[in-house]
């Protein structure tokens, strides 16, 4: 989870403060509880229960819109006087109860409310294993009903991969302080798959095989048959994984600077269903032309274009080709593509592609 100086979503929480209603609670009461050198002087959230009409003051509640407060904005003035009284109120129990109460929210479909209550926990407790979990979940719930929003137009895509950065970086935390827990790697692996990263794919969903079985396993929400049903199909993404992987291992090569032995990986795949993924022809143009083979470059990069008609860097690439050939007509006509594709579509639109 991010720091306070660096918190991703905070912004798409803290809205859900100004909803709460906030007073001071009696000097009386504060002394009954032995809470007066904690809250004494300042607001705290007073939210009535609507099913409760006595009017009585309800620690619980108060508890948890204290942890709402301090996960939506970590910095709020007085996050670690609210954090000192959750603990004081619950005990040892405080994040456990803050966990128990996001999971709820989360099974009821309110995911920014889990989202606050499992930062608070994380706050008392930033190691816990079932809050960084639980947390990672939410977030990733979170981006995911923005993003089937997005493909209707309405969605805000800053806010997509801002929740989706902090679910990934939180599993990945979840990983390395609980390396056995085997459910860290099955959500880290599709985080990763998302991305396209290959190899940090099929590593990760090694680890979740290797943890997922025996003795090792610790998920408490998984029985025999559902955890074998998730092991049959990480198995199967393995499977499929294996010519993404060479393949990424291929563009690596060539990105390091050994450009014989990565275009001898990718040559492998110009035909079959990777033949229409325009990477893999801009990074065999790359290996071609640092081999000195300028028209096999030109192919390749042409093929770019072909799959991907606004990509400037084959474009790029293929003016700088037919300059170093002495050939200004040709090298003349990708500089010009590139214009109108920086102008956008409102000023034109790329021509012929050839």
């Amino acid at each position: 989870m991010e720091s306070k100086q660096q918190d991703r979503i905070s912004k798409y929480l803290t809205p859900h403060i100004s909803e709460m209603m906030f007073g001071e609670l009696s000097p009386d009461y504060l002394m009954r509880t032995d809470s007066l050198d904690i809250l004494g002087g300042i607001a705290v959230p007073v939210n009535s229960d609507p099913d409760d009409e006595s009017g009585a003051i309800d620690v619980r509640r108060i508890v948890f819109d204290m942890a709402r407060v301090i996960g939506a904005d970590p910095s709020f003035v007085y996050a670690d006087r609210y954090a000192g009284f959750i603990r004081h109120a619950a005990g040892d129990n405080a994040a456990p109860m803050l966990v128990a109460e996001g999971a709820r929210s989360a099974d009821a479909g309110d995911y920014e409310d889990a989202c606050m209550l499992l930062r608070a926990a994380l706050r008392l407790e930033p190691k816990s294993r079932e809050a960084l979990y639980l947390y990672a979940r939410a977030c990733k719930e979170c981006y995911e009903a923005e993003a089937e929003a997005f493909s209707e137009g309405e969605a805000d895509e800053e806010r997509i991969g801002m929740f989706k950065a902090e679910s990934m970086e939180t599993f990945e935390l979840l990983t390395m302080l609980h390396p056995e827990f085997a459910m860290g790697y099955y959500f880290l692996g599709y985080a990763y798959l998302n991305m396209g990263l290959y190899l940090k794919t099929s590593l990760t969903w090694q680890d979740f095989m290797k943890y997922s079985s025996g003795t090792e396993l610790e998920t408490s929400e998984m029985d025999d048959d559902m955890m074998a049903s998730l092991r049959d199909e990480i198995s199967g993404r393995l499977e499929e994984l294996e010519a993404p992987v060479q393949i990424e291992q291929g563009c690596n090569r060539i990105m390091s600077g050994d450009y014989q032995g990565g275009k001898e990986i990718l040559d492998e795949y110009r035909d079959g269903r990777f033949a229409e993924w325009w990477p893999l022809w801009y990074y065999l143009g790359t290996a071609e032309s640092a081999l000195g083979n300028a028209d096999e470059a030109a192919a390749c990069y042409k093929r770019v274009l072909r799959l991907s008609p606004s990509n400037t860097d084959a474009m790029e690439e293929l003016a700088a080709i037919y300059a170093l050939a002495g050939d200004e007509e040709n090298a003349s006509k990708y500089r010009k593509k590139i214009e109108i594709v920086k102008r956008g579509p409102d000023e034109g639109t790329p021509g012929g592609l050839e």
